[in-house]
């Protein structure tokens, strides 16, 4: 049910910007003579970027999307470690537990009970970690791209610059020549590269 709101309520909002830019140009054009109509533009004022491509082709988005990727697998490594030594101690206890004590069978008990909930606590402390960590790039990743965008809107002269995303889909449709994704993602690689060094 959520799914099916949150697809109309998108659907909705690209059929609205869509109406009001072709309102915004029948506006224009009854403004101005016949012949004036007739005429295309110089340039394009709105254009987008298809963010699915442009990540495919950022090295930066590469780098981190590599780095998050061998820190989760590092983290997943360093918890399985701990649970099968949490394992070996509970098999080397299961194995002894006939031939113990009851008092050191009870304090053997309680102690791994301790150490299991520890390890529990444990992994939901790397995941949330993880989580927050991947939240705080993808913040980075999407201000460097607006931040490039903003600049490079105004060097080229855009007043609008939409994304297009097939899980995010705003933009019904957008004409090839409207797409600024190649050149975006050379720019960003070139100025991502000048920062590395």
């Amino acid at each position: 049910m959520k799914t099916s709101a949150s697809v109309l309520t998108k659907l909705t909002l690209g059929l609205a910007i869509a109406g009001s830019v072709a309102a915004c140009t029948q506006n224009k054009t009854a403004d101005k003579p016949a012949a004036a109509t007739t005429a295309t533009p110089d340039k394009e004022t709105i254009v987008y970027v298809n963010s699915d491509s442009l990540l495919n082709k950022y090295d930066y988005f590469k780098d981190m999307s590599k780095r998050l990727e061998e820190k989760g697998k590092a983290s997943q490594t360093d918890l399985q470690n701990r649970g099968q030594a949490f394992q070996r101690q509970v098999a080397e206890y299961q194995k002894n537990q006939a031939t113990m004590p009851a008092d050191q069978r009870q304090a053997t008990e309680q102690q791994l009970q301790r150490k299991q909930q520890e390890l529990q606590g444990y992994s939901q402390n790397a995941g949330a970690e993880f989580q927050n960590e991947q939240a705080s790039e993808n913040a980075k990743l999407y201000d460097k791209i607006a931040d490039f965008v903003k600049g490079y809107a105004k060097e080229k002269g855009y007043k609008l610059v939409l994304t297009y995303s097939k899980a995010n889909p705003t933009v019904l449709y957008g004409d090839p020549s409207l797409d600024v994704t190649v050149d975006v993602a050379k720019r960003l690689n070139e100025a991502y590269a000048k920062d590395k060094k």
